[in-house]
């Protein structure tokens, strides 16, 4: 498939009188990757959940691989999600399960792959985030950075065409977000995926970012390739980013 992997077509959500999106436009072309940056409490990451499925919109609509998640059954959902990585703002590793167990469990969750099959591909993607030496340690013994690199290896594990990254640097200090940054990137390079990322971070957004978007009451103030939005003269593109590239 060519053209746009995800699609919000004038989505609107409210959670009682709060209006969270507001008319929400915007595609993510296959092999593309947004980012998405905002005030803290905006709903950014409710974005994400909408572009899951975890969330219905109120009015609009919402496509993912050509599926319209307003129609879609719950067997096209789970089908669907095989298709989708979710990286978690805090990792949301098992406490009781050691990496390997957390890394293989989508797979033994949507696949029938026997054990043999399943720790092949377990192995692969903590290569590919070099972590292929922790395999049987606990959440407990890791970093902070480690956690984030489990968590990035458990969303890639079902080969998915879409990861959607929330906070990915959430908690961790500059040196370990430039690398989980740099990870995601050479990832993206190496792999294709499509992504979309909410984060707050400007190093994050400008190194895997190939189109960055300001969200604000409800909808984008600015969206396009960053140097774009970041040269904007727009007030509240002035307000946001401008401490962060005086």
């Amino acid at each position: 498939m060519e053209g746009p992997a995800i699609v919000f077509d004038d989505v609107h959500k409210s959670f009682g009188r709060q209006v969270v999106l507001d008319g929400l436009s915007f595609s993510v072309e296959e092999h593309r990757s947004l980012v998405i940056m905002g005030p803290s409490g905006a709903g950014k990451s409710v974005i994400l959940r909408h572009a899951i499925g975890l969330l219905r919109p109120d009015r609009g609509r919402v496509e993912v691989l050509g599926e319209d998640l307003t129609k879609i059954d719950d067997e096209g959902l789970r089908a669907l999600r095989r298709e989708m990585g979710y990286l978690f703002q805090y990792s949301a590793l098992i406490n009781w399960l050691d990496v390997f167990d957390n890394v293989a469990l989508p797979l033994r969750e949507t696949t029938d792959w026997d054990e043999e099959r399943i720790r092949e591909r377990v192995v692969e993607v903590l290569r590919l985030v070099q972590l292929e030496d922790a395999l049987r340690k606990y959440p407990s013994e890791l970093s902070g950075g480690m956690q984030k690199r489990v968590g990035l290896a458990r969303a890639l594990v079902t080969h998915p065409r879409i990861i959607l990254y929330d906070e990915p640097e959430a908690g961790l200090d500059p040196e370990m977000s430039a690398s989980i940054s740099q990870t995601m990137r050479r990832l993206k390079e190496e792999l294709g995926m499509t992504s979309i990322t909410v984060t707050h971070s400007l190093h994050c957004a400008l190194t895997v970012g190939d189109e960055l978007a300001l969200f604000e009451h409800g909808n984008f103030v600015a969206h396009g390739p960053p140097a774009e939005v970041l040269a904007s003269d727009h007030p509240r593109v002035r307000a946001f980013f401008g401490p962060q590239i005086a």
